[in-house]
């Protein structure tokens, strides 16, 4: 998904669901509608092909890869979301490379095999098994492809929540959790890099985020 500016905390009863359903139905839009930094700096390189996007959110990073020649099948768990994103596709002519999937991860992965999984802060305030359904989408890459993991390195200034309050796992701690066979998967990149961003009331700040590039071997 794409990093937002918005901060909302779940009601303590809330299913995943509810509360996805309950952020996007708050605004029109949530999202820039840019792709993510690191998606861009990582996947202006690679060769197109087959791309599944996890929490693909509105779109970005979707309509970024569909417009490369990427075919994309975009995975959210609210409808509302999907919706903008096929909305944001056909708006930009590239409605026939992406194919839209509302899925719980939890419960269900989604089908085939890929050359690039991108998973863009993929975390979520509800309760949320993400290193198994991360294992799974390692599993899903085709033999050289890659799994592209962004993760929130520190709280942004501009938070509403006290940063001592929450544990920023490292790219190692991410990559030691996911338990891969390194005869099968090799890491290419761990490592925390800043970026450049803009606050919801226009303040500049420099960012810090984890990266994790995996690559399938065999």
């Amino acid at each position: 998904m794409t990093e937002t500016t918005h901060h909302h905390s779940p009601e303590p009863a809330a299913s995943a669901q509810e509360f996805w359903d309950g952020l996007y139905g708050e605004r029109e839009r949530i999202w820039s509608g840019n792709p993510n930094h690191w998606l861009v700096a990582f996947g202006a390189e690679l060769t197109p092909g087959r791309a599944l996007d996890l929490g693909c959110g509105e779109g970005g990073d979707a309509v970024w890869l569909a417009e490369r020649g990427w075919q994309v099948t975009a995975v959210d768990i609210t409808e509302i979301a999907l919706g903008r994103l096929r909305a944001a596709a056909a708006e930009r002519g590239v409605g026939e490379r992406i194919r839209t999937e509302r899925r719980d991860l939890v419960a269900e992965f989604p089908d085939g095999a890929f050359d690039l999984v991108n998973a863009q802060f993929l975390q979520s305030p509800v309760e949320f098994p993400r290193a198994q359904v991360l294992r799974r989408a390692a599993r899903a890459l085709v033999p050289g492809g890659l799994l592209l993991i962004i993760d929130h390195g520190a709280m942004p200034p501009w938070s509403r929540h006290p940063e001592n309050h929450v544990h920023f796992p490292s790219p190692n701690e991410v990559y030691e959790e996911l338990g891969l066979d390194e005869n099968v998967w090799r890491a290419e990149v761990l490592d925390t890099r800043e970026r450049p961003a803009v606050g919801p009331d226009g303040e500049s700040a420099v960012l810090l985020d984890n990266i994790i590039a995996i690559r399938r071997l065999g």
